[in-house]
């Protein structure tokens, strides 16, 4: 049976594309599944990740590709006939680049900060996503528990055409240091951020087996 692809798109940098990339990747890898990373930002933050993984545990479970956005068809079909699941994380703009990604897509991801703007910016992926029929889930980023904003922007994302995943990553600093080290969160030895990411991973393979 063929992978599935995961496709992670914000219009807004800064948002946690690559952070959620990574965290996904190492925690679906930790359960014995095959993941390919599939990098279309030409800011090439993914693929600083992997070589660092790559030096410091080899690629064990773990492929990796480049490709300009009218490539990832392509790659995207090769690779899934070698692994479980297929990660693809796009620049931060929404335009017909982005469409291909899309199309190939089961399921869009599409992290938001804990910040209105990071939520208004989610507008252009939504239409790109409706118009390709596929299903797009907001994932929050950065939140901080009981705070009123956080509380805004999750209710603000309820209303909108996206679910939003229940799982949710806080803002915690080990989320940044284990990126720098070519890990993901539940790689170290915080027990929040590794409930966090082991939550979420549940939900998105529940979401892609729906």
């Amino acid at each position: 049976m063929p992978g599935k692809v995961i496709t992670i798109a914000q219009q807004k940098g800064g948002s946690g594309k690559t952070t959620l990339a990574v965290n996904l990747a190492a925690e679906c890898i930790r359960r014995g599944m095959t993941v390919a990373l599939l990098d279309t930002d030409p800011q090439g933050s993914l693929g600083r990740w992997f070589m660092t993984r790559r030096d410091r545990l080899g690629g064990a479970g773990l492929e990796f590709s480049t490709s300009s956005a009218w490539g990832v068809s392509y790659e995207c079909e090769k690779l899934k006939k070698s692994v479980d699941l297929v990660i693809v994380d796009t620049p931060p703009k929404v335009d017909a680049d982005l469409r291909p990604a899309l199309r190939e897509a089961d399921l869009v991801l599409i992290p938001v900060a804990a910040s209105h703007v990071d939520l208004w910016a989610t507008d252009g992926v939504l239409d790109l996503a409706g118009r390709e029929r596929k299903a797009a889930w907001i994932v929050l980023n950065r939140t901080r528990a009981g705070t009123r904003l956080g509380d805004e922007v999750a209710a603000a994302a309820a209303e909108l055409t996206a679910g939003v995943a229940e799982a949710q990553l806080g803002n915690r600093v080990v989320y940044a240091e284990t990126l720098g080290q070519g890990l993901g969160a539940v790689e170290s030895g915080h027990r929040a951020a590794r409930a966090e990411v082991a939550a979420l991973a549940d939900e998105v393979l529940r979401l892609l087996d729906a």
